[in-house]
């Protein structure tokens, strides 16, 4: 026999921390997450069990062997399987009552209008060398006027900035526009994370960004989706504190580090141009290392 649902009761260890009109709210909202791999399928589970009634996901790709470590729908049985639809099952079997909108072919020029119209917030879940699809994706929640959150993880810890319609754009805190590949992976990364706080990287040979590759822990994807959650929670109900960008979040469990960020003028900071050229010349001197190694 079928178990019966019963969203108040699925969700009532909630009530507290929020009130039972504002579980409302959560219930009637809508959250959509670009990406189902590690932050974006820890992100939907995660805001399932908030109560969240309402998503559209979107990934084109399928779960393999090296998903294992850190996404949360990678597992034997859902090996070789799209992520998105993998994905919306599990949120399913979590409130059955949810409607997921599923973009199984991923986001596009001619999708991404339609994703982000009428979502409450949009969560960033996408792979981190996904320049162009990113840049346009967060371009469009401004002109839409929706609120986006992007949290990366990075070590064994996190980095959260929020953009809102009327604060800083990702593309005035980045400075993409014009720049290479490899470039805008370095802005990207010093920009989400000025300070810095995982850099105990244990085998540097591991980071190849021609390769488009790069370690991660499962640690950092849960402390993400956490964090996330806690922006949509805030941005939905109107309460509680956001940090915006230029200012964000970064927090590290290795180093027991909680940090607060704050970059005027986001890349074009001067500390942060400082950073960027520091940045560089660790590339520059890992790509050395890794060669004589024979890498």
């Amino acid at each position: 026999m079928t178990p019966s649902f019963d969203y108040d009761k699925a969700f009532c260890r909630n009530i507290g921390w929020v009130t039972q009109s504002e579980q409302r709210l959560l219930r009637d909202c809508t959250v959509a997450i670009a990406g189902m791999g590690g932050v974006g399928g820890a992100h939907l589970l995660t805001l399932a069990r908030l109560g969240i009634g309402n998503f559209r996901i979107a990934d084109f790709d399928h779960f393999g062997l090296a998903n294992f470590n850190r996404q949360a729908g990678a597992n034997l049985a859902t090996l070789d399987q799209p992520k998105a639809a993998t994905m919306a099952k599990m949120a399913l079997d979590i409130n059955p009552e949810a409607r997921i909108s599923t973009y199984a072919g991923g986001l596009d020029r001619d999708n991404v209008e339609e994703f982000i119209r009428g979502a409450d917030v949009y969560v960033d879940g996408l792979d981190f060398f996904v320049f162009d699809m990113r840049a346009l994706t967060f371009d469009t929640c401004r002109r839409l006027r929706v609120p986006a959150v992007t949290a990366a993880p990075l070590g064994m810890g996190a980095a959260l900035l929020n953009f809102v319609p009327d604060g800083m754009g990702f593309e005035e805190y980045f400075c993409w526009r014009g720049q290479a590949d490899e470039e805008r992976a370095i802005r990207f990364m010093m920009g989400l994370s000025p300070r810095l706080l995982h850099d105990y990287i244990a085998d540097p040979s591991r980071v190849n960004l021609d390769r488009r590759e790069g370690p991660s822990t499962v640690m950092a994807c849960q402390i993400c989706a956490g964090m996330a959650a806690t922006e949509v929670l805030k941005f939905v109900l109107g309460r509680g504190k956001t940090l915006c960008a230029p200012r964000g979040l970064q927090y590290d469990a290795y180093r027991n580090k909680l940090v607060t960020t704050w970059r005027p003028g986001g890349n074009r900071n001067p500390i942060q141009r400082l950073m960027l050229a520091v940045a560089r010349r660790r590339l520059a001197a890992m790509r050395a290392d890794a060669a004589s190694r024979g890498y």
